[in-house]
């Protein structure tokens, strides 16, 4: 029987942490093979508060070198076993050739094989450009890599073709959402002029839950790695261990598709109907 793989594929260094580090985390502790794609190397981004502009700012090539590095440690503490990245630019995902962009995720499926994705929603949880990217071409590889005609410079044709069994996106209710902007902040994004900002999923819509509660101190030690956002998180550190597992302790999914199984009744397992 093959160990089960599940990949995650996401825009930014931190996204894994911030964003799933519990799962990736609790998968890893029972045996299952877990694999980051990262789209950017976080290059646009603030560095300990300081803009881009700013003096005390090292530069975009320093901070991607930076925060690739802040990345392989945050994901050693969750227990990942390999890291890849896309190298695309922070804050240009948008902007990418999108059959490029595809296949290069393409690449990645077919030769990690996992039987379980996970990628941000098509809300792309706040309106960030690169997160709802990535949402889109991570669901367009995930047909193409099943296609075996699927060839766009440096995907072969004859790569073997693989077809995923699960896709989930992050779905963070309300009470997830609710719980994350009181210990960290308000999170919006700015887009042409439009202030968006994060939109909870529906209770209802929700098709997974998974129980994180044992690794909130693991998530803890991978996004305390990021110490270039550091200020970013600084009133987290004042969190007590109850707060900590309040805000760690599930995690939330919606069941894009899948071809192991169905319903309406709420699964606690991303490899429910897929044999372990």
């Amino acid at each position: 029987m093959h160990t089960p793989r599940l990949m995650a594929v996401l825009a930014h260094p931190d996204d894994e942490s911030l964003g799933v580090g519990g799962t990736l985390a609790k998968y890893a502790s029972e045996g299952v093979e877990v694999f980051l794609l990262t789209a950017t190397r976080g290059d646009r981004g603030r560095y300990r508060g300081h803009r881009p502009d700013d003096r005390e700012h090292p530069g975009p090539l320093a901070l991607a070198n930076i925060r690739e590095t802040e990345l392989r440690a945050a994901a050693s503490a969750l227990g990942v076993r390999e890291v890849s990245l896309l190298d695309y630019h922070d804050q240009h995902l948008d902007r990418a050739n999108p059959r490029e962009a595809v296949a290069g995720i393409v690449k990645y499926l077919r030769r990690v094989r996992p039987a379980v994705v996970v990628t941000f929603g098509p809300d792309g949880a706040y309106g960030h450009p690169d997160h709802v990217a990535i949402s889109q071409f991570t669901t367009a590889a995930i047909v193409a890599a099943a296609d075996p005609a699927f060839a766009f410079d440096g995907v072969e044709a004859g790569m073997v073709s693989h077809a995923v069994s699960k896709l989930y996106y992050i779905a963070w209710p309300q009470s997830t959402w609710g719980a994350y902007e009181a210990a960290f902040r308000k999170l919006f994004s700015t887009v042409d002029g439009v202030e968006r900002q994060a939109t909870p999923w529906p209770d209802w819509a929700i098709t997974t839950v998974i129980d994180t509660r044992e690794f909130w101190s693991t998530v803890w030690s991978a996004v305390s790695c990021h110490e270039s956002q550091v200020t970013g998180y600084d009133r987290l550190k004042d969190l007590s261990p109850e707060h900590h597992e309040a805000l760690w302790g599930s995690q939330s999914f919606y069941r894009a598709f899948s071809t192991v199984n169905g319903g309406r009744a709420r699964e606690t397992d991303l490899f429910e109907g897929i044999l372990k």
